[in-house]
């Protein structure tokens, strides 16, 4: 059984750790080797695809945490959850909802949708 609250903080601890061999780590634990991610703004494929996404997001938001926002819920190897992307203390300005799709209880595909993006962003 996938437990979508598992599988999310996973994925927002990796968006957040910032140091390049551990967050290497988490992502060869977590997602598949061929795995793919995908919003309105950006794309990546693999281990390295994916890596420079998170590393380029990070460099241009440098004072930003990604946090949960509500319950993740899932069904199947599919899991949905909803993020913040902000500084610590304050409601996140940027929002969105990623749709993950497993396989072998590893990440296979992320889709984001931006729910909230301020002007400018």
């Amino acid at each position: 059984m996938t437990d979508p609250i598992a599988i999310a903080r996973r994925y927002i601890d990796l968006w957040n750790e910032r140091a390049q061999n551990r967050r290497r780590e988490l992502l060869t634990e977590n997602w598949t080797a061929d795995a793919s991610y995908v919003d309105p703004l950006m794309n990546g494929d693999g281990y390295d695809g994916v890596d420079a996404l998170i590393a380029g997001v990070q460099q241009r938001f440098p004072a930003f945490k990604f946090k949960l926002i509500g319950e993740p819920n899932g069904y199947g190897d599919n899991v949905r959850f909803s993020w913040g992307l902000g500084p610590d203390g304050v409601d996140s300005p940027i929002k969105g909802t990623d749709f993950a799709v497993l396989k072998g209880g590893r990440i296979k595909s992320i889709t984001g949708f931006l729910d909230q993006v301020p002007a400018g962003v």
